[in-house]
């Protein structure tokens, strides 16, 4: 098979592939190498690329395996590259910093881990911003990581290295985390899926962080349903180090995923009863996308969003701030880095150092208030819609958005607020492309499901994709 065709196959096909043996891991290295080195340099997705002679050997010795009748598993001798705030054994995890530049770690993550005794090769990492904050990938290590629609665009963040690498054929799979509208926005940008679990599906860690987060999670990216399904099958599952982490191995998420969806309830609350801000053609391209279901014999619904917008973000930037503040206070306490750290995490931490303990106790009623409004509208409808970001792709020069529709962003984020809802309350939520605009820019939906409803939301986004063709529209690269 010729290489390129190997890097279009799905990521379930490859796996039947080289476990039937019909195509070895070599081949699929080769081919995964020779791409990358074609548009790697122009898009910069993959980072810290390991030796190619290395991986060649990996990969000889994934097919030794099969032919001695062991395989790792699902992911056995498929090329994958960890994003780049993932903890990954003996490759360097730079996190995008300076301050991080020589960091190898001992030991993997626990979703890495998964994916290596899965049978992942690790290539490298995927591009990311500076401790993953915005939703811009660009660092002062390796550059910007530029959009495969058109490269003087911004591939979103902060899993756009991984989105973008997707996109280009580079990868067939590739793992994301979502704090705020990182496995999203970046899908949404780059015409690619991304699914944000119920928080505590993929557990995090192992770190000290375990029991205060409740708003970060990793998760998959790919470029079908029934894909990020598998890897999310990996990825999923109780670990004890992780004490939120739910119970389940991951089973549930084998592929193939079911797409009958006929009678769903779908809520479509476009710009949450005119608070946020649209670039031109968004919202409409948006809606057109919600169409989509009720063609598949959904009941489509526009219910009013019955919260107080404004206070919910405000809830969520208290929360945030005090989050980075504390993971990163130390770096800014050293003189050594504090001069290292981009504006938006001394913004962050100044931020969060400065909020008063009644200031979080308010924003942490307000997020409870906030999810009882939301399980209001869950009894009127079974997934909620939204878009993945305000704006198309950005001018990749650019730090992030201030102006959107005529209004000025007042923070680094704001411009993203649209994502804030989910990632608040921990709700599954899947991107799925919902077009392109008039200069060909790619723009997502975001499909929210009730709190733990995984499956559910897998299932909405398959009936869609099998609906839509946006998926198979290719870059020109």
């Amino acid at each position: 098979m010729p290489s390129q065709e190997l890097l279009e196959l799905s990521a379930v096909e490859l796996s039947r592939k080289i476990h039937a043996r019909e195509v070895s891991a070599r081949e699929v290295m080769e081919a995964t190498l020779a791409r990358i080195e074609a548009v790697n340099p122009t898009l910069n997705a993959i980072v810290s690329l390991r030796d190619g002679d290395a991986l060649l050997a990996e990969a000889n010795a994934a097919d030794a395996e099969l032919a001695e009748g062991r395989s790792r598993g699902v992911l056995h001798g498929i090329p994958q590259a960890i994003k780049d705030l993932a903890m990954t054994a003996g490759i360097p995890t730079t996190m995008g910093s300076p301050v991080f530049a020589r960091q190898v770690p001992e030991e993997d993550g626990i979703q890495v881990a998964r994916i290596r005794a899965a049978g992942g090769l690790f290539i490298g990492k995927t591009n990311v911003p500076e401790f993953g904050l915005g939703s811009h990938t660009y660092n002062p290590l390796f550059g910007p990581t530029r959009n495969p629609y058109d490269t003087t665009r911004s591939a979103g963040g902060s899993s756009g290295g991984a989105a973008a690498a997707l996109a280009a054929r580079m990868l067939v799979v590739a793992d994301g985390s979502d704090m705020m509208g990182s496995l999203r926005n970046p899908a949404g940008f780059c015409n690619v899926l991304g699914m944000r679990p119920s928080y505590g599906r993929v557990p995090s860690g192992p770190g000290p962080e375990s029991f205060f987060d409740g708003m970060a999670t990793e998760g998959p990216m790919a470029r079908s349903v029934d894909d990020l399904a598998l890897l999310l099958s990996v990825q999923a599952g109780y670990d004890p180090r992780a004490p939120q982490s739910l119970p389940g191995d991951g089973a549930e998420f084998v592929p193939p995923i079911r797409s009958d969806i006929a009678g769903l309830r779908v809520g479509w609350l476009g710009d949450l009863g005119g608070h946020l801000p649209f670039e031109p053609e968004m919202l409409e391209l948006c809606r057109a996308a919600v169409d989509v279901f009720a063609g598949l014999g959904c009941r489509v619904e526009e219910p009013a969003a019955g919260f107080d917008a404004e206070r919910v973000f405000q809830a969520w930037a208290d929360l945030r701030s005090w989050r980075v503040a504390g993971k990163l206070g130390g770096l800014y306490e050293a003189a050594a880095t504090r001069d290292k750290l981009k504006p938006a995490a001394i913004w962050e931490i100044e931020r969060g150092r400065a909020l008063m303990p009644a200031r979080l106790e308010e924003a942490s009623v307000v997020r409870s208030a906030f999810y009882r409004a939301v399980l209001r509208l869950f009894e009127k409808v079974d997934v909620l819609i939204l878009p993945t970001a305000q704006v198309f792709p950005f001018d990749v020069t650019l730090d992030w958005p201030k102006e959107v529709g005529g209004r000025a962003m007042d923070t680094y984020h704001r411009w993203m607020e649209v994502v804030v809802p989910a990632s608040l309350l921990g709700l599954p939520v899947v991107a799925v492309p919902a077009g392109f605009s008039a200069l060909g820019l790619p723009a997502g939906i975001q499909i929210i499901g009730r709190p733990r409803d995984d499956l559910g939301v897998l299932q909405a986004a398959k009936a869609y994709e099998q609906a839509t063709d946006w998926l198979a529209r290719k870059p020109a690269l």
